[in-house]
């Protein structure tokens, strides 16, 4: 039960071509935004579409099979978990950011995406 503690599961379409970096050490790390769509009907029993975007960091293994095949709409599955960092801004302001640390990817969709 300890993994349920801070575990994220989503499924979606890499909004931009992921950017990849590679550090030092020779460790890579890969990120990108992540779309998840969830569709409802509203009171006019119209179908709406509610889109919602992460930051997915990526590291290692992980981000070598994401710069060799996902790219800009490829449809992904992601496992990982939350992960909040504080950085400050060249004027001064303190900022929080929340990603998604992933450490499995499923590569979703057809072999031509």
């Amino acid at each position: 039960m300890s993994t349920l503690k801070n575990h994220v599961q989503l499924i979606g379409n890499v909004g931009q071509e992921p950017t990849i970096t590679n550090l030092d050490s020779g460790k890579k790390v890969a990120r990108f935004s992540l779309a998840t769509n969830e569709y409802y009907k509203d009171v006019k029993g119209e179908k709406q579409t509610d889109t919602n975007w992460h930051t997915v960091v990526a590291w290692g293994k992980t981000a070598e099979i994401i710069e060799k095949f996902v790219g800009k709409g490829k449809e992904i599955g992601v496992t990982g978990k939350l992960k909040t960092r504080t950085y400050t801004t060249d004027e001064g302001n303190e900022r929080y950011v929340t990603e998604v640390e992933a450490n499995e990817i499923l590569l979703l969709g057809s072999k031509n995406d």
